[in-house]
C-alpha cells in the first residue's frame, strides 16, 4: 500500500509533467494560431470588397489587391503609409493596429481621462480599374464583441460591402448579422446625405419602410435581435465618424 508522501509525490510529478506538456504545446501551435488569426483577417478584408479567396492564396491576394495600408489620427491626417512592402511614411501598418485599443483610448480621452491620440486603419483596395477604401469595425453586442469591414467606393461615401462576426451572438436571432441575407442590404447605401452630412447607416428596428429614416442611409434590423442590431449601428457611427474629416479632405484634393 503506497504511503501518503508517495502519493503525493507522483501526483505533483504527473502535474507538472502534464503543465509542461501543455506548455510546449501551447508554444509549439503559437506561430500556426498567430497565422490563422492573420489569415481570417486578410480573408474579411478581402470579402467585403467581394473578393473571395481560401487560406491557401488570401495573403497573395493581398499583396495583389490591398495596395495601400494608410493610419490615419483624428485630425483625418496621414501619419503612416505602408505600400509595396515598405512604409511611405511613419512607422505604423494599419493591418497591425488594434482598434479595439484605439477605441478605447478615444473614449478615455472624451472622459477626460490620459491616454494616447488614437490612430485609426485604412486600406486602399484596387479591384479592376477602381479603388475602394475599407474600413476595419469594432463595437459591442448582446453576448460580447462584435467586428466588420466595410468597403467604400473611392466617392468615400458609397458602401461597395461589408463583413460582420461576432464572438457569441445567439443563432438564429444576433448572429445573424454574420449571414448574407443581412449584409446584402448594405452595397449602395450611402454615409452622407445630399448636403454633404454624415449619417452613418443605421440598422432600423421595424425596418426601414416602416420608418422616417432615408432608405439611402438605413437597413432592416434582425428580427428578435435587437440589441445586438443596435450594437451594429453603434458600432458603424462611431467607427466610421473617425473619418468622415479625412475623407472631406480627399474630396477636397
Amino acid at each position: 500500500m503506497y504511503s501518503n508522501g508517495y502519493i503525493f509525490r507522483y501526483a505533483s510529478i504527473m502535474v507538472i509533467l502534464v503543465a509542461a506538456l501543455l506548455s510546449a504545446a501551447a508554444i509549439l501551435l503559437q506561430p500556426a494560431q498567430e497565422r490563422n488569426v492573420k489569415i481570417e483577417k486578410i480573408q474579411d478584408i478581402l470579402r467585403s470588397a467581394h473578393i473571395a479567396s481560401t487560406t491557401a492564396d488570401a495573403e497573395q491576394l493581398y499583396d495583389k489587391h490591398i495596395v495601400k495600408e494608410i493610419v490615419i489620427n483624428a485630425a483625418g491626417e496621414e501619419v503612416g503609409v505602408y505600400a509595396g512592402g515598405k512604409f511611405e511614411k511613419g512607422d505604423r501598418r494599419a493591418f497591425l493596429v488594434d482598434l479595439k485599443s484605439e477605441l478605447k483610448a478615444k473614449q478615455q480621452i472624451a472622459e477626460g481621462k490620459q491616454a494616447q491620440e488614437p490612430v485609426f486603419p485604412l486600406f486602399v483596395c484596387r479591384k479592376g480599374t477602381e479603388d475602394l477604401y475599407i474600413i476595419p469595425l469594432y463595437g459591442v453586442g448582446l453576448w460580447g464583441p462584435i467586428w466588420g469591414n466595410i468597403a467604400l467606393k473611392s466617392d468615400f461615401n458609397t458602401v461597395e460591402g461589408v463583413t460582420f462576426g461576432h464572438k457569441g451572438e445567439t443563432p438564429g436571432l444576433g448572429a445573424e448579422i454574420a449571414t448574407d441575407i443581412f449584409t446584402a442590404q448594405f452595397p449602395a447605401k450611402t454615409l452622407f446625405d445630399a448636403n454633404g452630412n454624415f449619417t452613418s447607416i443605421k440598422v432600423v428596428k421595424g425596418g426601414v419602410a416602416n420608418s422616417s429614416i432615408d432608405p439611402a442611409h438605413g437597413v432592416d434590423a434582425i428580427s428578435g435581435g435587437t440589441i445586438t442590431s443596435n450594437g451594429v449601428s453603434d458600432m458603424l457611427n462611431s467607427c466610421l465618424e473617425n473619418y468622415v474629416t479625412y475623407f472631406k479632405n480627399q474630396k477636397a484634393l
